[in-house]
């Protein structure tokens, strides 16, 4: 496939929608998370910090080919 700068930056654009999607999910699992902890129910919240843990590893990967994308 040949190089298309317009191809880099649309993929590189809603990787970034993406990202913030991601980030706003993440905010919304921590607010439950405190919700849970605070309300008893530990295990829950336990698998709700492996999910933000998930999220977190994601988000560096994708703000990773972003860059790539954008620096081509």
């Amino acid at each position: 496939m040949p190089y298309s700068s317009e191809a880099n930056i649309a993929t590189a654009d809603a990787l970034t929608l993406l990202l913030r999607n991601q980030h706003a999910i993440s905010a919304a699992i921590e607010e439950v998370t405190k919700w849970l902890s605070e309300n008893g129910v530990r295990c829950v919240a336990d698998n709700a910090i492996a999910a933000m843990e998930a999220l977190d590893n994601n988000a560096q990967g994708i703000t990773d080919a972003i860059m790539r994308l954008r620096q081509l």
